[in-house]
């Protein structure tokens, strides 16, 4: 197991947060009673480590030094109210055909059945950002009106002409209304604002009044 880093820096409120449960179909799924915000992305774009960032927890998900070991859908109670979902990572799963097509139909019922899903977080190598199956996941939030964060992780690796670079390019590229930030979860970089962004999408409201 890797390490991800130092934790949250000192005075930042991060979205303290448990494990719950882990599910391998929406029938396993927690009740869908409170907001959850799901991360995805590819296997290797570090969303584990992402989640430990967010949430000042250096391995409250497991972190792996090979790409595609989450294999479940894995739910974390966030203290304040609501859940964050870290789905299993896509295009890289070293595992049987049959494994990751299972994957997929799990996930693929997440998504398209879960009532309560407030959000999704895309979490991308910022040096290899909008892969197919990143604009794949963008086009699905955007025919659901499902607000979308892009974290725009391992940025500390490029030099900051590059940063200002690819953070323009995705914006021009991602629909109206999207948010992309620069992102580390080594050194924390974009990650006040990304706790931001996803603890209001854990409180939005719905137009009748009631909270997600």
């Amino acid at each position: 197991m890797s390490n991800d880093g130092p934790p949250t820096a000192p005075g930042q409120r991060v979205l303290a947060s448990e494990f719950l449960t882990s599910a391998d179909r929406l029938e396993t799924c927690p009740r869908d009673d409170v907001p959850e915000v799901a991360f995805a992305g590819r296997s290797n774009a570090g969303k584990s480590s992402t989640l430990n960032r967010l949430t000042g927890r250096r391995q409250l998900a497991r972190v792996s030094r090979t790409p595609g070991r989450t294999q479940l859908i894995n739910f974390f109670s966030v203290n304040e109210g609501g859940r964050l979902v870290d789905l299993p990572g896509y295009g890289y799963a070293r595992a049987a055909k049959s494994s990751r097509e299972a994957w997929g139909q799990a996930v693929d019922e997440y998504l398209n059945r879960r009532t309560n899903l407030a959000s999704v977080v895309l979490v991308m190598d910022a040096r290899h950002p909008l892969k197919p199956v990143d604009r794949d996941m963008i086009e699905w939030c955007a025919g659901r009106s499902m607000p979308v964060l892009v974290l725009l992780n391992k940025a500390d690796k490029l030099k900051r002409g590059e940063r200002a670079r690819v953070l323009r390019s995705v914006e021009a590229e991602v629909p109206p209304g999207i948010l992309a930030l620069l992102f580390s979860a080594t050194t924390g970089m974009g990650a006040a604002e990304a706790i931001a962004a996803v603890r209001e999408h854990l409180n939005r409201e719905h137009p009748d009044g009631q909270s997600r």
